[in-house]
């Protein structure tokens, strides 16, 4: 057991911040589709940008990997996965987001409901409902 003494001389570890990084086969059309949700789109670079909605950051990266997108998962913890639903359908009626889509909400194994959806990259988004 490490003494009082032993962990005032450790280093600060302490984090503010946790972003993943995700691809974007066609970077504007996935710009403009995470702004269409609501995020607000920072460019950083003409290879980067950051959104943010809630308080929360993602990188947006112009670079595709189909294998790497189709295994990124972003869980969005939110308070009404069916609002999510009808706030993506109403977007995705446009067809301006080729690719991308949502399902309908689901009671998951947990309990909790969920709306999946994909964006135009492949990535598979997550809005995830916790009651209780």
């Amino acid at each position: 057991m490490a003494t009082e003494a032993a962990l005032a001389r450790l280093p600060d570890l302490t984090i503010y911040d946790v972003s993943a990084v995700i691809p974007a086969k066609h970077f504007p059309v996935s710009k403009a589709f995470y702004a269409a949700l609501g995020w607000k789109i920072k460019d950083v670079d003409p290879t980067l940008a950051v959104m943010e909605l809630a308080g929360r950051r993602i990188y947006l990266q112009n670079f595709y990997v189909r294998r790497w997108a189709e295994y990124v998962v972003l869980h969005i913890g939110v308070e009404d996965a069916t609002a999510w639903y009808e706030h993506m359908s109403s977007i995705l009626r446009s067809k301006a987001f080729p690719g991308a889509y949502v399902q309908r909400p689901k009671i998951d194994l947990d309990g909790s409901l969920v709306t999946c959806a994909q964006d135009p990259s492949g990535v598979t988004l997550h809005f995830i409902q916790w009651d209780g």
